[in-house]
């Protein structure tokens, strides 16, 4: 079998930025109501049996107490921030696992599940569905893949190598020299995409970067200066690599089994269909719990 794994919070962003607004007695829903439709065509087409979407109900976690730059919830469109606790009910209602995170993120929970549904001697394929790149790091083999939805990609660990050139393992540690704006991970200055790639390419971690560029067995333009700039800022990087470093001990409890799709709740359906004004959606689905 194969375990699908989603970022119910990318999900909805996506859908807020794609699909057309929808206001309902006051309300923005066109996202929540673009999503249910999504998730419901995608649950008919027989390709998902055991499923969970992990959403970040709230924007904090552990990671902005370690650092004040790291994202926060401001600046999020309003429209956008009221449909938060709508969607959460919805993709319930279709009887996908929930997983609301507050203390942590989508991303740690999706980890923590492809970690622990792995080993299950039953389970073929975990994909991770999402198309974020912190996500690459839980990346093994073609056991535990990303997967853009989207566009129908599959990103197995050679995928990793080819597209970011290092391997999963090296991924935080090339957030915290690049920098990641979507998190608020500043970087360190100087490093670029091509010259933090090619280094850990050869050392696989920061700490293995020699402190002198003459001692660097891999040709990088502006060695110097780039040796200089991590030196100065050791301490920070590491701080970086650890907030782009994903946990796998999110307290989750449903076992296999439990989120294995079995149909609709009928009930809750009917409520999100009138709160999204979509009276057709209960159409869209083909199995009822």
């Amino acid at each position: 079998m194969k375990v699908h794994l989603v970022d119910g919070t990318y999900e909805l962003f996506r859908c807020f930025y794609g699909a057309p607004s929808k206001k309902h007695q006051g309300r923005e829903v066109g996202a929540t109501r673009a999503l249910v439709r999504s998730l419901a065509a995608w649950l008919r087409s027989g390709d998902v049996t055991h499923i969970a979407c992990a959403f970040d109900t709230v924007i904090e976690s552990f990671r902005n107490q370690l650092f004040t730059g790291y994202k926060t919830g401001e600046g999020i469109d309003p429209d956008l921030w009221s449909q938060f606790e709508l969607v959460e009910r919805a993709v319930k209602a279709l009887g996908i696992t929930v997983w609301s995170m507050i203390d942590f993120e989508a991303d740690d929970a999706i980890a923590t599940a492809a970690h622990k549904f792995m080993k299950n001697g039953s389970v073929k394929q975990v994909l991770l569905c999402s198309p974020d790149k912190d996500l690459a790091q839980c990346v093994i083999g073609q056991k535990v893949v990303g997967y853009d939805r989207g566009k129908n990609v599959i990103l197995d660990e050679d995928g990793v190598v080819a597209k970011f050139g290092v391997s999963p393992e090296s991924i935080p540690d090339l957030l915290a020299l690049v920098g990641d704006t979507a998190d608020g991970i500043p970087g360190i200055e100087r490093w670029g995409m091509k010259s933090a790639s090619t280094v850990l390419a050869a050392y696989g971690t920061l700490d293995k970067i020699p402190a002198k560029a003459k001692d660097w067995k891999v040709a990088v333009r502006g060695a110097e200066a780039l040796a200089e700039s991590l030196n100065a800022s050791r301490k920070e990087a590491a701080l970086y690599k650890k907030l782009a470093t994903i946990r796998y001990d999110v307290p989750l409890k449903e076992t296999l089994k439990e989120i294995e799709w079995k149909g609709a709740d009928a009930r809750a359906l009917e409520k999100i269909a009138d709160e999204i004004a979509d009276p057709e959606l209960a159409k869209r689905i083909e199995r009822w719990a």
